[in-house]
């Protein structure tokens, strides 16, 4: 991307968020339906992963105003200090080196320390709702 456009798209982001409005355009979404590949039948909607399309600009414009919010939110000390999840730099290292030092501190204070780990990454898609 080029200065002059995104120079616009901030202009835009920034005039949405002056005006509190959100333009109808930004709102619309289509769903496209995709069958999962080397299935012997499509009969179970498990076997299709329908795909949400959104404007591009309109989803520009949130990632914008979303770094706004992160920035003035972690600036203002309005996160607890162990939250991680979905924030800018804070990856799986970072948590790794935090789980270490409560274990080392465990340690230091002649304590047992343990941790119990669950992997949820397949659980969600799952849930019945």
């Amino acid at each position: 991307m080029d200065n002059v456009c995104i120079a616009n798209v901030i202009k835009i982001a920034n005039t949405c968020i002056n005006l509190e409005y959100w333009p109808n355009h930004f709102k619309r979404s289509f769903m496209v339906i995709i069958p999962k590949p080397n299935k012997l039948s499509y009969d179970s909607p498990k076997l299709f992963r329908p795909i949400i399309l959104l404007n591009t600009l309109g989803k520009l414009i949130e990632k914008v105003i979303g770094e706004r919010i992160q920035f003035h939110v972690i600036a203002n000390d309005f996160i607890y200090p162990s939250q991680s999840g979905g924030l800018k730099f804070k990856s799986t290292i970072d948590m790794g080196i935090a789980l270490m030092h409560i274990i080392q501190l465990g340690w230091i204070k002649n304590c047992v320390t343990s941790t119990l780990t669950f992997d949820i990454s397949q659980f969600f898609p799952f849930l019945n709702h």
